[in-house]
């Protein structure tokens, strides 16, 4: 049917033609050093780990790395699983529920800044 025809009839205009999917978000080139940096510690610290753990069917939510045998997530900032937030505070609301639901599942998690690895606090704190 023409556009002009059915915005005649119907008195809608005929929806457009779009993907209905969304690309996977791209990582940034610090981001991805800083995540290399991080596995190589562990493995010099010989912790067993998962990456990109998804702890809950039902959701989209992703973290980084899972300490397999501490129970612990481990979040870089700044990754692409964090949607570029951009200052939105739904955004923020929808990761602060992806974390209280890890907790609630008997999980704990660490947050580090891409500097935090780079500097060396990331293996001070997976020493500690």
């Amino acid at each position: 049917m023409e556009p002009d025809v059915y915005e005649a009839l119907t008195k809608k205009i005929r929806p457009k033609k779009k993907p209905r999917t969304r690309p996977l978000p791209k990582a940034s080139e610090k981001y991805l050093e800083a995540y290399e940096r991080l596995k190589e510690i562990l493995d010099q610290m010989e912790m067993k780990f998962e990456e990109y753990f998804h702890f809950k069917s039902t959701k989209h939510w992703l973290f980084d790395l899972h300490l397999i045998e501490y129970r612990v997530f481990i979040e870089i900032a700044g990754g692409p699983w964090s949607g570029g937030r951009k200052g939105k505070l739904a955004t923020k609301a929808w990761s602060m529920d992806r974390y209280d639901h890890a907790e609630e599942l008997g999980y704990r998690f660490h947050r580090f800044e891409l500097a935090d690895i780079n500097m060396g606090r990331a293996k001070a704190w997976l020493k500690a």
